[in-house]
């Protein structure tokens, strides 16, 4: 029997682990933490939307076959020469490998941007930087200093757009908390680029840009940070900014280990894949999500989203169980289903198979996304026990 490893629990590691549990493929699946966050919505917990333990399930919830087996540990070296990884709990060998690692900040050599800013990309980071915010705002009244009542986010991309969306309706509930002069606080979106949410139609990124604007979110295209201090960002325009919040969601790359493995990888870090995201280099190597560098029909690399990796992830399980029953391969094709962005909790704007929608409508839909995904975690088993999710506490 082949031995099957599959290296990270995100989407596209879950979705591949499914399907091959479904297929009746025994697998090992190693992950550093026991369970599976839910990365596309860590805004809404960071933002004070909800409990942080409702934004994951046991990976024992999710696969329940005794052929599927969970090793908690951290990969720290992939050596694809010799067909093994190496863990923190020791070295590991396989026949097939699905390297689904996710992936990691992008900091784009900005100066001291790594040092002092906060990040959102795991269920850690985002509970660093809630409990960030309200310590470094309940501390307003024992020096009044009007930089802790400062917020800059960096980068207007989906996360950095949704982060301030759920920030700017967190903001009040603070300002009584803390008996802070709401007039004060001040959150602060800045962008290189000339617009918000490029993956949007203009007029739903002039929505956006209107809702946000309206809840209170100060928002700058164009404006390029250029170093970050303590407690402080420079701009391309010479100007500065204090705050004693930085946050920073402007891009992401691949995990640094598949580079340093050998892989042929993109300016990015991603490993290059063939239509089956099969490693080119590596026959018995398949590399999903955030690590893979898949080119579309467009001739573009695919986006580093949740849609994305989850798709691969069901293509490459398919294709290792076709490899194994002697079958051919079926190429991947990706089916972009459309981008919805939540502004806070009661708004949102998007687009969904063509379908333009704004407003309370958008917010539906992304609720019932949400849903969905928990049903195809686990059905009507795994929406039952998380029926009380993604409703704002109070």
């Amino acid at each position: 029997m082949a031995n099957l490893l599959i290296l990270g629990a995100g989407y596209g590691g879950i979705a591949a682990a499914k399907a091959l549990e479904k297929a009746g493929q025994p697998f090992t699946l190693i992950n550093k933490h026991e369970y599976h966050y839910f990365t596309t919505l860590l805004h809404e917990p960071a933002g004070g939307r909800n409990k942080f333990e409702e934004y994951s399930v046991p990976l024992r919830d999710v696969l329940r076959q005794p052929t599927s087996e969970i090793v908690k540990a951290r990969v720290t070296e992939l050596k694809p020469q010799g067909n093994t990884i190496v863990t923190d709990r020791g070295e590991l060998a396989y026949d097939y490998l699905v390297i689904a690692l996710g992936n990691a900040p992008e900091y784009f050599g900005i100066p001291g941007m790594q040092e002092h800013a906060l990040v959102l990309r795991s269920l850690d980071t985002a509970r660093q930087l809630h409990e960030h915010i309200e310590k470094t705002f309940a501390a307003w009244q024992e020096d009044h200093d009007d930089t802790r009542l400062c917020i800059v986010v960096g980068g207007a991309g989906l996360t950095g757009i949704e982060l301030c969306g759920e920030l700017a309706d967190w903001m009040p509930e603070l300002a009584a908390q803390y008996a802070l002069p709401l007039e004060k606080i001040q959150l602060i979106n800045l962008e290189a680029a000339p617009t918000i949410l490029p993956m949007l139609e203009e007029d739903l990124r002039a929505e956006a840009l209107r809702v946000l604007e309206s809840k209170g979110v100060q928002l700058r295209t164009g404006t390029a940070i250029v170093k970050v201090n303590r407690n402080q960002v420079e701009l391309k325009t010479r100007e500065t900014i204090d705050a004693q919040t930085i946050i920073w969601t402007g891009g992401v790359r691949a995990n640094p280990l598949i580079e340093q493995a050998g892989f042929e990888v993109d300016p990015k870090g991603r490993a290059k894949v063939n239509e089956f995201c099969q490693s080119v280099d590596f026959a018995n190597v398949f590399v999903i999500g955030d690590s893979a560098w898949f080119t579309g029909a467009d001739g573009k690399p695919l986006p580093p989203t949740g849609q994305a990796a989850e798709q691969m992830g069901d293509a490459v399980a398919q294709n290792i169980t076709a490899q194994l029953q002697s079958y051919p391969m079926r190429p991947f094709r990706y089916n972009n289903l459309g981008t919805l962005a939540s502004l806070g909790a009661e708004v949102g704007v998007g687009s969904v198979k063509g379908v333009r929608t704004k407003g309370v409508s958008a917010a539906l839909m992304k609720e019932g996304s949400k849903a969905k995904y928990l049903w195809h975690l686990g059905g009507l088993r795994m929406i039952s026990q998380k029926r009380g999710q993604f409703k704002r506490k109070g």
